[in-house]
C-alpha cells in the first residue's frame, strides 16, 4: 500500500472513534483493573493474616510477615509502650509493684497489623496494672 507523505493510513471502512472516546474507554478499563487489583490485594492480605494466625512454625510466621511488610502491611507488637485503647485491645492485665510499669504493655498476645497507616487489626495485649 503506497501512501503520500503526510497522508493518514486507514484500514477497512469503519470510522475510528475520536480520541476523547478512546481516552474515556481506556480510563474506564484502567479504573476497573485498578479496582480489581485492589480488591485482590485486600483478599490476599486477609488470606495471609488467616494463615499467619494458624502457622505453627516461627520461620513461616517470619516469612509471611516479611512478605506482608514488602507490600506495606506491618506487624504491630507494642510491648513496652504505653497502653492506648484507641490503638490496642486489652486482653488481660498483670499486676506489678513497679509504678513505672503501670499502664505499659507487658506482652502482645495477638499481633496487630497496619496497612500503610490504616489499622487492619489492633494488637491484643496484656497491660501492667499497679497493685
Amino acid at each position: 500500500m503506497a501512501t503520500t507523505p503526510g497522508a493518514a493510513m486507514t484500514f477497512g471502512t469503519e470510522p475510528v472513534g475520536s480520541a476523547s472516546e478512546t481516552d474515556v474507554e481506556t480510563t474506564t478499563i484502567a479504573e476497573e483493573l485498578l479496582d480489581q487489583a485492589l480488591a485482590e490485594r485486600r483478599a490476599l492480605v486477609r488470606l495471609c493474616l488467616y494463615a499467619l494466625d494458624r502457622a505453627r512454625s516461627s520461620g513461616v510466621v517470619e516469612r509471611i510477615e516479611e512478605g506482608l511488610a514488602d507490600v506495606g502491611v506491618t506487624a504491630v507488637r507494642p510491648d513496652g509502650e504505653r497502653f492506648d485503647p484507641s490503638r490496642h485491645e486489652a486482653g488481660g492485665t498483670v499486676p506489678t509493684d513497679d509504678a513505672a510499669l503501670a499502664g505499659l504493655v507487658a506482652e502482645t498476645e495477638v499481633v496487630g497489623f497496619v496497612d500503610r497507616g490504616r489499622t487492619l487489626r489492633a494488637p491484643i495485649v496484656t497491660v501492667y496494672t499497679a497493685r
